[in-house]
Order: C-alpha cells, then structure tokens, then sequence
C-alpha cells in the first residue's frame, strides 16, 4: 500500500480541450461517448477491426441514454476520429484515456507510447481496475502526470471516476484532473492510498466471492440472488452507501449504538470472505446455466436499454431528493445540468426571429400504448423549454436562490400530430407582449424530419418575490437579456393559435412548417 505524496506544483485547467482515447471497448467506448456529448473532439487509437463499429453501438446507447436523462442544452457533439497509431491520437490533446487489456505487460507497453508522444502538460488516466499507478509507471518519462482513472460501467451514465496516483504521481495532477471531470458530468474522488482493486472493486469482489459461494453450495441459484440484491439493500446502497445505511440501522445514536448492538456479529462466521471457491468447470457451468435460464431471452442490447433505462430513472429520483436540493448521485447530475444552463446560448444571441431552444430524440420510454408519444411528454418538453428559456435570460436555478423566480399563472397545450419513437423534435419560442413583471410567451413544437408542427403551448408567467410572496419587477440583469428577446419579437406576427381557447376552431393555419 503506498501513501500518496505531493510533488510539485502543476498548472490546472479548468476543463478538458481535446481527449483521446486509446482502446475502443466497452470502457473505451463510454469515455468517448461520454467526451464527445459534453462536446469534447476525441481521437481514438484502436486497432481491433470491428472498433469502429463497437465505438458507434455504444454512442448510440449513450445518445439514446441521455435524452432520457436530462433536457438540459448539451453543447454540439464533439468530433470522432480514429487514428493509425498511438502518436497520432495523442497528438494535440490534453487528456488521454488509457482503456487497452487488463495486462501488465500490454498497458506498460502502450503508455510508454503514450507518455513519448503526448504534450508533456497532457494528463494520462488508466481505466485499470486493479492494477497499481506505480506499476504502470515503470519507464515513463514524465511519470508524474500518469493516474489511474477507474470508471464503472456505463462511463456514460455513471459518475465516478476513482482517482488513484502511485509513488511518482503529482498531486497536483490528481486534483486538475478531479476538476476537469466536474465539467462533463463526472466526480473524481481521490483515495488517499494506492492500494491492489482500490475501493469499489475491493468491496464488489467480497460480495461477488460470496455469491459464487451461495451458488456453488445450492443455497440459492443466480436469480434469487439478483433478487436478493436489487429488492432489497441493493436500493439502500444507491442512495445511502454503506456505512449511512447501518447508521440508520443504529437509531438515533448512530455508529456508535450499531456496534452495540450487532458489534458481536462480526465475530461470527457467517461468510467465506477469506476462501475462494474453486472455480471449476462445474462451478461455471452452473452458474453460467442458471443465468442463462434468467436472462437468456434477452438480448445484450435489451439489457443495456434496460439497465440504462433503470439508472436514468434513479438518477432523477435522486435528483429531487433532499428536499429538491439533489442527493447523492442525483446531486451531481444537478450540478452538471446547471453547469450546462449555465453555458447555453445567451437570450441574446437567441434573438433573431423565434427563438430555437432546444431538441430532444423520443426515446422507446415516451410511447404509449397508441404507438406514438404520450400526452404528458409533450407538457415536459414544453416545460423544460421554458426552463431553458428562463436560463437563458438568468431567471434559473441560481435565481431563484436569490429570492426571485417566474410563476406559471395560465398555460393552454394543443396537440396537433404524432410524435413516434425516434423521431428528433425541437422547440421554436416567439415573446408576446410582456413587461417587466410579465413574461407571455408562444412555444411551438415541430419535429426535425419535416418541419412538421406537432404541439403549442401558450404560457403566461408573473415575476414574483419568493420572500415576499407578491408581484414585483424582474431584476434589472433579467431585464437587460429579456427586453432584447421582446423587442427582437415585436414585429413578428402572432403565431396562430394565440389567445386560443379550448374548443376554438383553428383559423386554417395550422401544421405549417417552421
């Protein structure tokens, strides 16, 4: 075990400029998809002559991951190019992601490519899950920029990065590369010591060493496992952890009363975390048949649509836990997605003609029963529109923590076409008249294949003192990015359907192309 050190001092940068990433797979591939939708160029080395091909499934799950997870405005996606060789995908860019085959041998040989060629300020992570920094820095040049950077699986969707250094590695690198993981969704946490699997792994192989001893001696079979974990502290664990679960466990004097209670239990042989079953032929075919029989009717891509699926809704969950302040890895998807507001087109470059705000691909979750998307979807994108619209003019989030926020006082839906799984839509927004207490805005939705007008939405909102619980004028900075957006608007022409009621007969313009 080897006591991290500081070395030192080393310049930080605040986001990642160019990446590449050398090795393709399932790792590989969720570095890139998760580089490239936070609109990062990546250059990609792998030789494997499928690579492009696996490199292009795992985007598509991703794309199609995170237009479940969030409508926030990602920034363009980023550049994909495969390189001929190691030197030339590292050239120019400054993070590069180490993702080749778990051998010692193999990554020592390839990163010494990579410490040779790169800009000497690049940063150099390992997605290695077990072995040692230190050992991986064996004939480095400049060893002091090589960590390990341990993501799970699907890098794309899940946030940790284990940040490990070995003997040689700059402190200093550690926390750049924490800070620049923040800007694309991710949260680096350092451990203090180098030690053989680090944290996670450590704690998975303990119970993934137990569970081969459950099945092995027939007490259950890989189906009532799975049960076991996912209905029960499986749930617990993804928004608690461990230790604030046996907290909780212990009543209102914590710790300290759990171990009074249950301390003893430890001391009881009630698992073989110190044996390893042998792991024979029948062992894994045993195992491998009965998780047949469990999931064998289902495709890999099925269960990776699922498993995606399940950890979007999670995340949201968590999201607006704590009150709407976010919890755990919810929280950190609330912070990335206001660190996307945050750096969404201003109002004012928005301005000229309708405003486009945003687009979203219909995943297979928004159809219903009729085979095309369900009613409440299209008030979600209309409201996460006006989210984003509220951004833009500095009326979010961060606002209303001010003491300040826009409340929807009358809002009028009409849905006009089909939208289907697949199809990518976006959202046109006009201002009607306002003022500095009033915002009335016009929402179109239109689909992108062709131009079609599938729903509106007429809004009108009041500005409104959180503490005082009353009308009052928007703040001037408010004002100074909404009253360009009005006067840009004010000589369009009212968008039909405006002032609408239920009912009303439509005046022959609607469906027209935008």
């Amino acid at each position: 075990m080897t006591q991290l050190t500081d070395h030192s001092p080393r310049r930080q940068a605040s986001k990642i400029g160019r990446a590449a990433c050398i090795g393709g797979g399932i790792i590989g591939g969720g570095w890139i998809a998760r580089f490239r939708l936070a609109g990062i160029d990546v250059k990609v080395y792998d030789p494997h002559p499928d690579a492009e091909r696996l490199v292009s499934e795992v985007m598509d799950n991703a794309e199609r991951a995170y237009g479940l997870l969030t409508a926030a405005p990602l920034p363009n996606r980023g550049s994909l190019t495969f390189c001929a060789s190691v030197e030339e995908a590292v050239a120019d860019v400054d993070w590069i992601q180490e993702s080749v085959p778990e051998v010692l041998a193999v990554k020592r040989r390839v990163l010494k490519q990579i410490d040779a060629a790169a800009d000497t300020k690049a940063l150099i992570g390992s997605s290695t899950s077990a072995l040692l920094a230190t050992d991986l820095q064996q004939d480095l040049i400049h060893p002091e920029r090589l960590f390990v950077a341990h993501p799970f699986n699907p890098v794309y969707l899940l946030p940790l990065v284990e940040l490990v250094g070995g003997k040689q590695t700059d402190r200093a690198a550690l926390e750049d590369a924490k800070a620049r993981l923040i800007t694309i969704g991710m949260t680096g946490l350092i451990i203090n010591k180098e030690i053989d699997a680090f944290v996670a792994d450590r704690l998975m192989e303990a119970l993934w060493r137990e569970a081969l001893w459950l099945i092995k001696d027939d007490v259950c079979d890989t189906e009532t496992l799975d049960n076991v974990v996912r209905y029960s502290f499986g749930l617990r664990w993804a928004q608690m952890g461990l230790i604030e679960t046996f907290r909780i466990a212990g009543g209102a004097a914590g710790m300290r009363d759990w171990f009074s209670k249950y301390g003893e239990c430890l001391s009881w042989p009630l698992s073989k975390l110190t044996e390893v079953p042998d792991l024979n032929e029948a062992l894994v075919e045993k195992l491998a048949s009965q998780s047949d029989a469990q999931s064998g009717q289902r495709s890999l891509r099925d269960l990776e649509r699922i498993r995606d699926e399940n950890l979007v809704g999670i995340l949201h969950a968590l999201k607006v836990g704590d009150e709407g302040r976010g919890w755990g890895a919810g929280k950190l998807l609330a912070d990335f997605e206001a660190h996307l507001w945050k750096n969404a087109p201003t109002a004012e470059a928005a301005g000229k003609g309708t405003s486009r705000l945003f687009e979203v691909k219909v995943p297979a979750a928004w159809i219903d029963y009729n085979g095309h998307m369900t009613e409440h979807r299209y008030t979600q994108c209309f409201a996460d529109a006006v989210e984003v619209l509220l951004a833009q003019i500095g009326a979010g989030k961060e606002y209303a923590r001010r003491g300040f926020s826009y409340y929807t006082v009358e809002s009028h839906v009409r849905l006009i076409a089909e939208a289907k799984r697949g199809d990518t839509l976006y959202i046109q927004a006009q201002m009607l008249p306002s003022d500095d207490r009033k915002i009335h805005v016009f929402l179109s939705l239109y689909r992108s294949a062709d131009r079609a007008l599938l729903a509106t939405y007429e809004s009108a909102m009041l500005h409104v003192s959180l503490e005082e619980k009353r009308v009052v004028s928007a703040l001037p900075a408010v004002l100074d990015n909404l009253n360009p957006l009005i006067e840009a608007h004010s000589t369009l022409s009212m968008p039909e359907g405006a002032g609408r009621h239920v009912g009303a007969k439509p005046t022959g313009r609607v469906g027209e192309k935008h």
